[in-house]
């Protein structure tokens, strides 16, 4: 009698223990969750460096890394060559709402918005509006930016640059960097940063609007 009490009181014993675990790794799993979507919530809004190689310390004079020093002016023109080895300027766009990000391979945030920006261009391709992204990397084969972009899955133009497009558009220490233009080629915003889907939402649809439909 006594021995069949031990017994059972053991399987009680074993059974709370096991229940306990149950629950101690379902708050553990929980927390790890929290913490990963935290983690996730906290990278919008967030920068590279626009070097790989740099140290994010930001400009010797002082001004403010985040600054829109292109805000209200005239989006500067240029031409680039895209994956394809096509020319593409922005006055083929005359007349279009264009986004301009800057972005690189290495750099987190513009992997992350990158492809909220495809589906916004898809969303108001109706009303007109173009997607231009400008890789950053040092030297990188136009074959290896391909790749990546592919893997982030976006299909408008990638664009690789030359030393006069950073000069004329005043990139600061920091990317991605997105510029907002209008139809009539006035930048109407201008932005450092992954921002959040409906910010940027919000940025395009002040493009369209500021241009006139």
């Amino acid at each position: 009698m006594f021995g069949d009490q031990v017994r059972r009181l053991a399987i009680v014993v074993l059974l709370i223990a096991g229940v306990t675990l149950l629950v101690l790794a379902g708050a553990h799993n929980l927390r790890s969750r929290q913490r990963q979507i935290q983690s996730q919530q906290q990278s919008v809004g967030s920068a590279a460096p626009a070097s790989a190689s740099s140290d994010g310390g930001g400009d010797d004079d002082g001004d403010d890394p985040m600054a829109k020093k292109m805000l209200g002016k005239a989006a500067p023109g240029f031409t680039l060559v895209d994956l394809q080895g096509k020319k593409v300027s922005l006055s083929d766009y005359k007349g279009h709402p264009v986004v301009l990000n800057f972005w690189a391979t290495y750099c987190p945030p513009c992997k992350l918005e990158m492809p909220w920006f495809q589906e916004l261009e898809s969303q108001y391709q109706s009303r007109g509006l173009v997607v231009l992204g400008v890789d950053q990397d040092d030297g990188m084969a136009v074959k290896d930016v391909a790749a990546a972009a592919q893997k982030i899955g976006v299909t408008y133009p990638i664009l690789m640059p030359n030393s006069d497009i950073s000069k004329s558009y005043q990139l600061g220490d920091y990317i991605p960097e997105t510029f907002y233009i209008d139809k009539n080629g006035r930048i109407v915003d201008q932005t450092v940063g992954a921002h959040s889907r409906d910010e940027m939402q919000a940025d395009i649809e002040k493009a369209i609007e500021s241009g006139g439909e």
